[in-house]
């Protein structure tokens, strides 16, 4: 009955996929090159969709509260049993982002990751930045990373908060706000762990003047988190222009991170024999055997999504992608009506709407291979990090453009379309 069932599901996603795909996506979103485009722009949406309902049952369960932002640990274990590092962050995030959206009644929102956690956490873009570079760069794992880009890009010019509930995370620790984490404890989730200095120390077994460069290294690594920590939003950006630059500073704050690590992580590993090296390299090993090992068949799906001969029809989750992409899809016609925008502010509305969706395709959620050294993940991350951040500028850039000859009462109508859609 099973088998009979699997086959009816994925002859309707090849029916659905085949007709709705190359239509729908290529008139709301302007991409071009049929199913095959739209499923590699966002392929990213099939990552670990077997995770992501399991971290919406953790949120439904009142299981994590907003405390555990900085008591626990995603890649440490709960009740004796190793957690999964994603579904537990998936359940970390999803509580700060949700617990002030819609007064904490919807069990997910629109602008969450393929994972099941959320790039926006109120007014905090990237919560996990530092647990994230030490993931990618000594762990060699850079799934989480690679999740972030037009998703993103997209919740902060339509921001799915109303005014009032961006305030709450910045509020006084009232009644009210002991249900919606407060900034600073969304921020302070991005030191999950920091550099796991006695797991690399218990490894490698330092001599002295190896063990001093590690040290050094820690300490490298602790200004890189306070570097992040600085980029913090001390209040609630009220526009899209104030979100997409909170963004431009945070993803500046990871970059200069990663120039703080880079001199230390060099000085450390250039001090390590062979067999040192490879027994550091067994870490990020360590780290995709246990990821591969959690996986179920269905969620190999990401990788061969990713291959040049991948092909969406015969895949039903690429269907369920596809729905959700079409959640972020561009109210054009509402913008154009409401605001009753002329000429000029029409072609300059198309051109930002252009510039952002051209950042699917700039910012592909394929995980880039990974590298096998420390300083050649650094170096791969903060050429990411670059890349966002000059996708993030272009977009910043043309919505100035577009705004520039609006009246206060059209801006206020094109600010208020966001909450408004956040269904």
């Amino acid at each position: 009955m099973s088998g009979r069932m699997g086959l009816v599901l994925a002859g309707a996603a090849l029916m659905i996929a085949a007709v709705l795909l190359p239509n729908k996506a290529e008139a709301q979103f302007g991409l071009r090159g049929g199913p095959l485009g739209v499923a590699r722009f966002a392929v990213g949406h099939v990552i670990g969709m077997s995770r992501l309902r399991h971290s919406r049952m953790a949120v439904r369960g009142g299981r994590y509260r907003s405390a555990a932002l900085r008591s626990q640990d995603p890649r440490g274990a709960e009740r004796g049993q190793p957690a999964n590092p994603y579904i537990l962050r998936a359940a970390l995030t999803a509580q700060a982002a949700l617990s002030g959206w819609h007064g904490g009644r919807r069990p997910q929102g629109w602008w969450r990751h393929p994972d099941g956690s959320y790039g926006w956490a109120g007014p905090v873009f990237w919560p996990f930045a530092h647990d994230d570079l030490t993931t990618a760069i000594i762990l060699g794992d850079t799934t989480s990373l690679s999740l972030y880009g037009y998703g993103d890009i997209y919740a902060a010019i339509f921001a799915p908060y109303a005014a009032t509930e961006f305030a709450a995370y910045t509020a006084p620790q009232g009644r009210r706000a002991r249900k919606v984490p407060s900034v600073e404890a969304v921020c302070d989730a991005s030191d999950t762990g920091g550099l796991p200095v006695d797991r690399i120390a218990a490894l490698v077994q330092p001599n002295e003047l190896q063990r001093a460069a590690l040290d050094e290294l820690a300490t490298a690594w602790l200004a890189a988190r306070d570097t992040i920590r600085t980029a913090c939003p001390t209040q609630a950006p009220a526009t899209a222009a104030e979100r997409l630059g909170l963004m431009q500073t945070r993803l500046a704050a990871m970059i200069k991170a990663t120039d703080v690590i880079a001199p230390p992580l060099a000085k450390f590993v250039d001090l390590l024999d062979a067999g040192q090296k490879a027994k550091l390299d067994a870490l990020a090993n360590e780290r995709r055997a246990a990821l591969a090992a959690g996986q179920r068949k269905a969620s190999q799906a990401p990788a061969a999504a990713c291959e040049a001969g991948y092909d969406p029809r015969y895949d039903v989750q690429a269907q369920r992608q596809y729905e959700q992409l079409v959640q972020q899809q561009w109210p054009a016609g509402e913008i154009g009506s409401t605001l009753r925008l002329d000429d000029t502010a029409r072609a300059r509305f198309e051109v930002l709407q252009d510039t952002a969706l051209r950042t699917m395709e700039t910012l592909s959620a394929c995980p880039s291979k990974a590298e096998p050294t420390p300083q050649a993940r650094l170096t791969a991350v903060k050429a990411r990090l670059e890349t966002m951040l000059r996708a993030v500028s272009g977009v910043a850039d043309a919505l100035d453009d577009f705004k520039a000859d609006l009246s206060d009462e059209q801006k206020a109508g094109f600010e208020a379309i966001g909450p408004k859609r956040g269904a």
